[in-house]
C-alpha cells in the first residue's frame, strides 16, 4: 500500500468520525448544555482532515511540476 492510498484511507476514515462526533454534538444539545468535551470532541478529526486534505489537494500538483514542462 502506497503512501498516497493510505493518506485517502486515512482521510476517509477521518470524515467518518468527524460526521459521527458532530451527530452526537447535536444530539447531546438536544438534551440540553452538553459538557465541554462533547462540545469540542469534532476538533481533532476536523484538524486531520485538514492537513490530510491539504495533502491530496496538493498532490496532482507536485506530480505534475515534477515532470517538467512538455511542448
Amino acid at each position: 500500500m502506497t503512501w498516497n492510498m493510505l493518506i485517502r484511507q486515512l482521510h476517509r476514515w477521518l470524515s467518518i468520525a468527524f460526521t459521527l462526533t458532530v451527530i452526537a454534538n447535536f444530539v447531546a444539545m438536544g438534551f440540553g448544555e452538553p459538557p465541554p468535551w462533547v462540545v469540542y470532541s469534532p476538533l481533532p478529526p476536523l484538524f486531520l482532515l485538514l492537513f490530510s486534505g491539504l495533502y491530496l489537494f496538493a498532490l496532482p500538483y507536485a506530480r505534475r511540476s515534477g515532470q517538467g514542462v512538455r511542448g
